[in-house]
């Protein structure tokens, strides 16, 4: 677990940084199983040069996701082994994760970012883990705030940012860090400005 914290923290800084203030032991390793997951799809691209050979990278993950929701992870795969444990213990659905796969094929092939694939869906299914099912819903505009801001689209962002924190009113406190990250409506601000954003954001409830 300890190396895929550091494969998150590499790939992912902001939602590793949200994921510190996950106090459980248990759940943070749970989130972190899940941003591997997608730091592994993420990176296929700058991996391979050749479209097709990027969806065949990506079909490899999705004939692995059958090993993960049967409770059977390809042995020796520290990603595959610690989602099986996580979609195991948090009873998550599938869909989400082949809808991801799918827009990180689109995305190969230039297609526009899916939002409710790449970032909806992701922090839904984190706030499903933190917080239990029936209070994803709430994460919905969040994970729509956060999307827009990562995919350049500042004004729409900062619109939607007030229902965002409506909604979050039902989301429990212990489910917070699977969203906090939206918050961060800077990518490119340093960290340390980052650490006191989010500080702010848990303090406080609202992205």
């Amino acid at each position: 677990m300890a190396d895929l914290d550091g494969q998150v923290r590499a790939a992912d800084p902001d939602r590793w940084l949200s994921s510190r203030f996950v106090a459980d032991a248990e759940a943070r390793a749970d989130l972190i199983a899940l941003y591997a997951f997608e730091a592994e799809l993420s990176t296929i691209p700058t991996r391979v040069s050749q479209p097709l050979l990027a969806e065949m990278r990506f079909a490899w993950w999705t004939e692995q996701l059958d090993g993960v929701f049967a409770g059977a992870p390809r042995r020796g795969h520290p990603v595959l082994e610690a989602l099986a444990a996580t979609v195991a213990r948090r009873g998550l659905a599938r869909e989400p994760f082949d809808a991801l796969i799918e827009a990180q094929i689109g995305r190969v092939h230039g297609a526009p970012h899916d939002l409710h694939a790449l970032f909806v869906g992701p922090m839904t299914t984190a706030a499903t883990v933190l917080s239990g099912a029936e209070h994803a819903d709430a994460a919905v505009e969040a994970g729509r705030v956060w999307g827009l801001t990562r995919t350049g689209r500042a004004a729409e962002a900062k619109a939607t940012r007030a229902p965002a924190n409506d909604a979050l009113k039902r989301l429990p406190a212990i489910g917070f860090p699977a969203v906090a990250h939206a918050a961060l409506a800077n990518p490119d601000a340093p960290d340390g400005v980052k650490r006191l954003r989010l500080v702010w954001a848990v303090a406080r409830g609202r992205i």
